[in-house]
């Protein structure tokens, strides 16, 4: 459908509208990824028999074109024996601001022009999800960081203060791998197990520790263990996990009778246990479970006032109601090393924050208690959450040059597009911006550079340069207050 004479296609992929509050930069994230599979498809393609792909491609796309359609374009890509596209992006794990172009796609032979668009779905349906997913987590990241600057916990705990609970929640295995690797830019505690591997495949070297987890029960341990035997099997389970951390889920019945009555009857034993015991919450309001029925506001309830009940003191009260802790150099309480609470139940960034907020009103520091994030947190985004789109920009036609461009007068300007060669270029204070028309110096010195042309690799990224590279742009960012 392209006019004849046409030569050259350049596109880009941008995130163009933030429908999340409060987030106008989005991670780039799993291109690389992508650009791996990429390769190995068209491996595979290129080293079949030419009859025997072109009559499968045939079978495959028959009822989804006009009729008397022809394969030369095909059969001609497979004598060519690469794919003559060249992907330039930002470097993994860079924040790019909402409107700014994170990866460009511009064909390298003149006979091939149409496959860079031909390539837009199936970028779009691998890539946003990875990318989304490292931007809300990199966002929790700093919610839970601000918080515990707030009340003086220790930056180093936050590393393992969101915990990925997501793996049963996601559409599938793969989806479950790649938003995991994207969660580990931010944090290092994880449940989803083959995020590692997924990693190590796709963004190898010498990337240090990438994950962990602990010991922890689910539901069908603790009934099988009976009701009247729950206290006997914590006591079974601590004793056969000795050292570390072991995290038990303990609502499958009376939530409150365990951490009020059960924890007390087997105190002498959590402490003299080399390491800590998690308790884990699992139902009900989880601001209220964690943090008591009263709001932040007001004065914490106490043993002095007549009448309280443990659902009023919450969950972490109680627990230092009963350990005990320190006081740290802000003023604010931990609790003992010994005792701590995880909660992965329907948590959100909304939900995150007011439970921080009313454990600082209460007098704790927000490092006593660790979130777990699922499928509410990760699945609940859509491509269209950061308006993620890949456009056309340039063409070239019978060697002639033209800037295009989308603009419908029906919409509100998020749909149009950007217009003729691009770059992304620093401001002095270190913010990128979009340059439309670019000059081939600023293409130079664009920030998006090729990683991948032809087939092959011209640039990689390992899992630590991404994690790196993050961590200093988030610097940047709030040091010029672009972020707050």
């Amino acid at each position: 459908m392209y006019p004849d004479g046409l030569e050259h296609v350049e596109s880009n992929y941008t995130n163009r509208k933030s429908r999340v509050d409060g987030i106008n930069h989005v991670v780039q994230f799993g291109l690389q990824a992508w650009l791996s599979d990429l390769t190995e498809s068209f491996e595979r393609f290129f080293a079949a028999d030419k009859a025997t792909v072109v009559q499968e491609y045939k079978d495959a796309v028959s009822t989804f074109v006009s009729p008397g359609f022809t394969l030369d374009h095909i059969e001609d890509l497979h004598d060519l024996g690469y794919l003559p596209i060249q992907f330039s992006a930002a470097p993994e794990g860079s924040l790019v601001p909402i409107g700014v172009p994170s990866i460009l796609i511009k064909s390298t032979h003149k006979k091939f022009a149409w496959l860079v668009n031909y390539l837009e779905s199936d970028l779009s349906a691998g890539y946003w999800h990875t990318s989304t997913s490292a931007t809300l987590s990199w966002n929790i990241r700093r919610v839970f960081d601000k918080a515990a600057k707030e009340t003086g916990g220790a930056a180093e705990a936050v590393d393992w203060q969101a915990h990925d609970f997501s793996y049963r929640g996601q559409v599938n295995k793969e989806a479950a791998m790649s938003s995991g690797a994207a969660h580990l830019l931010s944090f290092t505690g994880s449940d989803v197990v083959p995020a590692v591997q997924w990693v190590n495949h796709y963004y190898p070297g010498d990337n240090g520790p990438i994950a962990a987890s602990v010991p922890a029960t689910e539901h069908s341990v603790m009934c099988a263990g009976g009701e009247e035997g729950e206290k006997e099997t914590v006591l079974r389970l601590m004793r056969e996990f000795p050292t570390g951390i072991l995290s038990i889920v303990v609502d499958t019945w009376d939530y409150f009778h365990f951490i009020t009555e059960t924890l007390r009857e087997i105190k002498d034993e959590v402490l003299a246990r080399d390491g800590k015991l998690v308790v884990r919450p699992d139902s009900g309001d989880p601001a209220d479970i964690i943090c008591g029925k009263y709001g932040a506001e007001l004065i914490p309830l106490t043993d002095r006032y007549p009448g309280v009940i443990a659902e009023d003191k919450g969950s972490i009260e109680i627990l230092w109601d009963i350990f005990g802790g320190t006081v740290n150099e802000a003023g604010f309480k931990e609790l003992d090393s010994h005792i701590g609470l995880i909660y992965g139940d329907g948590m959100y960034e909304g939900r995150i924050k007011d439970i921080n907020a009313r454990l600082k009103a209460k007098g704790f520091a927000s490092i006593v208690w660790v979130s777990g994030l699922g499928s509410w947190f990760f699945q609940g985004t859509t491509r269209d959450s950061f308006g993620s789109a890949v456009k056309a920009t340039y063409v070239e036609i019978n060697g002639v040059g033209h800037n295009i461009q989308k603009n419908p007068k029906t919409d509100d300007g998020t749909k149009k597009s950007a217009t003729g060669r691009l770059a992304v270029l620093h401001e002095a204070n270190g913010n990128l911006y979009q340059v439309q028309d670019a000059s081939d110096d600023q293409i130079a010195q664009s920030v998006l550079q090729p990683v991948w042309e032809n087939g092959k690799f011209l640039k990689t990224f390992s899992f630590a340069e991404a994690r790196e590279q993050l961590k200093r742009t988030t610097g940047i960012l709030e040091r010029n207050g672009s972020i707050n």
